[in-house]
């Protein structure tokens, strides 16, 4: 049943992949688009693949990629820290909540520039702008899955003596950990976001820095063909993510079986 399932997804992934094709080619024949307004999917393969061919894609994509990872890496493990800390500290966490409120309440693209000046056009203010904008829901969900952990489960391993590091392993991590993953796959499409972000307000690399160029030479397809590898590295992120989630959740379904 369940590969059957699988088999119906990916059928139907197929079948609306060739659809929106299809729209898409319709609409440059129905309204007779010049290619530097809407060049086709044909053009756009083609132009994808002499990007590839030239190395210019590839080397940009890597560029981009690392910045991603690294980005997502530094601000979940620092979301991570401070919000262990926060959920363990509500007075903290009402004397900090506001400020980190307020700093989601600026967009990204205004700090951007400033963070480009203070601290080059290199990929560290890449990784920080990366980082940044994965903190916040990755932040809220560690206090939110912490928080959520039974108080009587907590009073039970006191009971058996359990130590701090003993309670944080054995039951506030593996409680805690189906909502911060949550906020991980949030992390993980957005921090692809940060990276452009970045490239896009000072930057001489990357996928942003392709996407200025294609927009500057009037090359819409090159254009195109940026943006469908910043989807597809969005994508294969997030897909791991889940991955991920699967392969370290996997006792719920034990001890659902259990119960």
């Amino acid at each position: 049943m369940f590969n059957l399932l699988n088999r119906h997804r990916i059928l139907f992934l197929i079948i609306s992949l060739i659809a929106a094709i299809a729209i898409w080619q319709g609409m440059v024949w129905i309204w007779r688009f010049p290619s530097f307004i809407l060049p086709g999917p044909w053009e756009v393969a083609i132009r994808f693949g002499r990007a590839v061919a030239d190395g210019a894609l590839v080397r940009h994509s890597l560029i981009t990629l690392f910045e991603v990872i690294a980005g997502l890496l530094t601000g979940s493990a620092l979301a991570t820290i401070t919000g262990y800390l926060l959920a363990k500290s509500p007075a903290a966490e009402r004397f900090l909540s506001p400020y980190l409120v307020a700093s989601q309440a600026v967009p990204l693209v205004a700090i951007a520039p400033l963070l480009i000046i203070w601290f080059g056009p290199g990929l560290f203010s890449k990784i920080l702008i990366c980082s940044l904008i994965v903190f916040f829901p990755v932040l809220v969900n560690t206090i939110v899955g912490l928080r959520a952990v039974p108080d009587n489960l907590r009073d039970l391993m006191r009971s058996l003596r359990a130590t701090r590091s003993e309670i944080l392993r054995k039951l506030e991590i593996p409680a805690a950990l189906p909502v911060f993953l949550g906020g991980l796959r949030i992390g993980a499409t957005l921090s692809v976001i940060g990276a452009v972000v970045g490239e896009f307000v000072g930057s001489d690399r990357g996928l942003g820095f392709l996407i200025n160029v294609g927009r500057g030479q009037y090359d819409t397809a090159l254009v195109f063909a940026a943006i469908f590898t910043l989807i597809m590295m969005a994508l294969i992120l997030y897909g791991l993510v889940i991955l991920a989630e699967k392969r370290l959740l996997r006792w719920q379904k034990y001890a659902t079986k259990q119960t």
